[in-house]
């Protein structure tokens, strides 16, 4: 990838993005099958700390973590599985890689707003 001594913002090239993207697809894919071993190991080991009062604590706590943790995982593995769709897509001129990529990298002016966190 280039430089910024042209002016240019990147210089993005068509093998670059070829061969950067099957790795998204194989991360996502991990990621995927990493989670599903993840949900079904917790499934089998049931509530191992007990039924206890302190094992009911201890659930009050984990239970919620483990969920956000679950979803995250899968919002990351559908993140790298649409980063490789893109650069695909992108690859293969599906989308004007050069307006693309400006619009992505230029510096977006906020709208003006009156202070109550609502634009004018």
């Amino acid at each position: 990838m280039g430089d910024h001594s042209d002016g240019k913002i990147l210089d993005i090239k068509i093998a670059d993005l070829k061969a950067a993207a099957p790795h998204f697809h194989t991360h996502s894919h991990d990621l995927a099958k990493a989670l599903t071993k993840l949900r079904t190991g917790l499934a089998d080991a049931g509530s191992p700390w007990g039924d206890d009062e302190q094992g009911q604590k201890f659930h009050e706590h984990y239970g919620p973590l483990v969920k956000k943790m679950e979803t995250a995982a899968a919002v990351l593995a559908l993140g790298l599985a649409s980063i490789e769709a893109a650069m695909t897509d992108m690859a293969d001129g599906h989308i004007d890689n050069e307006e693309l990529v400006r619009s992505m990298f230029s510096k977006v002016r906020p709208a003006p707003h009156d202070g109550s966190g609502t634009a004018q």
